[in-house]
């Protein structure tokens, strides 16, 4: 019955999202307040309708209902209740209700928290926001109905695929999905603005919570993810440049840049048009995200289907609304023209910079993936794209903007003279070529890159500090720490995420460049130096039993070799899960702030030992670590007040003489 119920709610919520597709749209053009004023209640409605539908598959899932096909493929009676609730959203059908949900609760913000939009805005956004919420509610209805029924239940599932059974990812993807379709807002409000034919500082204030929130969302889903791969897939990397892995970053990427565009907007009524695109590649990189997850067509140990009939409607979803969205700015990019003029050396200057260094390395990205498919319809040619080409042609323009980004963050704006923060800089600057040259001098030998990523990534951090400090003004210390205490919190917020990112590509180059592995045929009781560590493989137990699995743990010690005292022991493991047939590797880690002693287990070998691959990875950990400093600057920024009374209103403040003050 609950089943039945939570399919009936799904048909409704598509019902209301026609409706608010519809009459709010209509009674903004015809100046209708009580037609646009059935938006807002509308949104309420869809987003309840769809979480209850939502609750209705979960229930179905924890209860281990097996009359539904979907809880069939992808659950089991001794599967962990963790797994059985991540279940819901580890398959395509489930996966797309999660997506709704998040669309529709989007939407329901937007009503409840945009009341000090103008009424017309308020009721094209909920509008626009809606017709994509029928596009995927459509979508799931006619090819994705996550409430098949059997006509002949089985006794018990199939079970999840044993590599989406992990606290990790079980997190993941919701994360993903906050980040993917918080970008439909920023998209929503880029077509009601073209729609009005109105982008003004306004609507630069309103459009950047729900950006920074999304990409919030998108830099913990990915961080999540990257993570999982680092710990359980047992290869020993963290970043592969998979396509499902690019379809995340390319978004993260055109939101970063969007993020720092509306700034221009909102402060000097500048680059409208080049924002309002933005706003739509956005979202429209969450939905070419989408088709590559879903469709089938390239490759992906993340992928959720296999199945080109449903890419080709996400591929109709993108051509409409994309399309749709495009057509629309090239007849309305000549009216948003720019009211603030700046000189080349600016901060507006510097974030033009910015944006064109990351909208051109979200390009390099989205060429490296989807030219597989190009080469395959196109020439005939089967091949991949891999780690080498990302690594060659990426890495210029990270290295690029991480120069540009410090002496951008502290122009002035309209006009600036370079002289002045770059004398201010000058004391990062000397500690970033120190702590660089260091790094060439204690790894001689190695490539050059990890050097000069570890010198840019101290550039970054000391310019985001550097940056905080400058806006205290000058005086004693004592004063100016008290003042750094009573900066705004958008301050702190940019310069605490772009110390992030300096922290995040340390660990990155750190990592890559100067980790140290180790392959052997291990003998159980005979230690072996790897680094600095003395490894022993102490044993292997086999068979052990686990909740819906079959394991074989090794136990391997890891000593100092000059004391011979123990610093951990490991237990890597490898896991078969009977139900699904399928393998996993487990990794032995023992983490730390420096680095990370890595094993994992391979197979017996017919001289008696066991295949052991061993890594030494130097500040693995601060790869994510810089991340959360990045959530955690975006956290800031987002509570600052500004964004607290906006989601909103563009209100004037009067002053003496009753001429409003910007």
């Amino acid at each position: 019955m609950i089943v039945e119920l939570g399919h009936f709610a799904l048909i409704l919520a598509f019902t209301v999202a026609v409706f608010q597709m519809i009459v709010p749209m209509v009674g903004a053009a015809r100046g209708n307040a009580a037609w646009m004023a059935t938006a807002e209640p509308a949104a309420s409605a869809q987003f309840i309708l769809a979480a209850a539908s939502f609750g209705a598959l979960t229930y179905a899932f924890v209860t281990s209902d097996f009359s539904l096909s979907l809880v069939v493929a992808n659950s089991h009676t001794d599967k962990p209740l963790l797994y059985k609730i991540s279940g819901v959203w580890g398959n395509h059908e489930g996966s797309l209700l999660l997506w709704v949900v998040i669309l529709t609760l989007f939407g329901a913000c937007a009503a409840w928290f945009g009341k000090g939009l103008p009424p017309t805005l308020r009721a094209r956004v909920l509008a626009v926001q809606s017709s994509v919420a029928v596009a995927f509610f459509a979508f799931i209805l006619f090819t994705s109905n996550p409430f098949l029924r059997l006509a002949s239940p089985p006794f018990n599932g199939q079970d999840l695929n044993p590599l989406l059974q992990d606290p990790g990812l079980a997190f993941h993807p919701p994360f993903l999905y906050l980040g993917y379709v918080g970008l439909s807002m920023a998209f929503s409000f880029a077509v009601a603005a073209l729609i009005e034919g109105r982008v003004d500082a306004a609507w630069g204030r309103w459009v950047r919570p729900w950006t920074l929130a999304a990409w919030i969302f998108l830099t913990i889903g990915i961080g999540l993810g990257s993570w999982w791969a680092y710990y359980e897939l047992g290869w020993g990397g963290f970043w592969f440049w998979d396509p499902v892995e690019n379809a995340s970053f390319m978004p993260w990427l055109i939101s970063a840049a969007l993020l720092h565009s509306a700034i221009v907007v909102e402060k000097r009524e500048s680059l409208k048009s080049w924002t309002i695109l933005l706003a739509i590649l956005a979202f429209g990189f969450s939905l070419i995200g989408t088709f590559i997850v879903r469709s089938g067509v390239l490759t992906s140990v993340h992928a959720f289907a296999n199945d080109p009939e449903r890419g080709v409607f996400i591929l109709m979803i993108l051509a409409v609304f994309m399309g749709g969205a495009l057509v629309l700015f090239a007849f309305r990019a000549g009216t948003m023209e720019a009211k603030g003029v700046f000189s080349t050396v600016s901060r507006e200057s510097g974030l033009v910079v910015n944006n064109l260094l990351l909208a051109v390395s979200c390009f390099v990205v989205f060429i490296g993936t989807i030219w597989p498919l190009i080469a395959e319809m196109f020439f005939d040619r089967t091949l991949s794209v891999g780690p080498p080409f990302f690594d060659a042609a990426f890495t210029p323009f990270v290295f690029a903007l991480s120069v540009v980004l410090p002496v951008a963050a502290m122009l002035p704006w309209k006009r600036a003279k370079l002289d002045r923060p770059l004398r201010a800089l000058m004391p990062a600057a000397v500690l970033a070529l120190a702590v660089g040259l260091l790094a060439w001098a204690m790894y001689t030998g190695r490539t050059a890159i990890a050097p000069l990523g570890v010198g840019l990534s101290v550039w970054l951090v000391a310019g985001a500090a550097t940056d905080l400090w400058t806006r205290t003004g000058r005086g004693a210390i004592g004063g100016r720490l008290a003042r750094l205490t009573r900066l705004p919190r958008a301050d702190w917020g940019k310069s605490i995420a772009h110390a992030g990112v300096g922290v995040t590509m340390f660990g990155v180059v750190t990592l890559t460049g100067y980790q140290i592995e180790d392959i052997r045929v291990a003998q159980v009781g005979e230690p072996y130096q790897v680094g600095a560590y003395e490894v022993e493989l102490l044993g292997v137990e086999e068979n052990v039993r686990g909740p819906n699995y079959l394991s074989t743990i090794a136990s391997v010690m890891v000593r100092d070799p000059d004391t011979g005292a123990e610093i951990a022991t490991l237990s890597p493991e490898r896991r078969i899960y009977p139900v699904a047939g399928m393998p996993t590797t487990e990794a032995g880690i023992d983490g730390g702030m420096t680095r990370d002693v890595y094993i994992t287990l391979g197979d017996p070998q017919q001289n008696g030992g066991w295949a052991l691959r061993t890594w030494i990875k130097p500040f693995a950990n601060w790869v994510w670590g810089g991340t959360i400093i990045m959530a955690l600057g975006g956290f800031l920024s987002l509570s600052d007040r500004r964004y607290r009374m906006a989601a909103g209103a563009a209100k004037q403040r009067p002053v003496a003489g009753g001429v409003p003050a910007e």
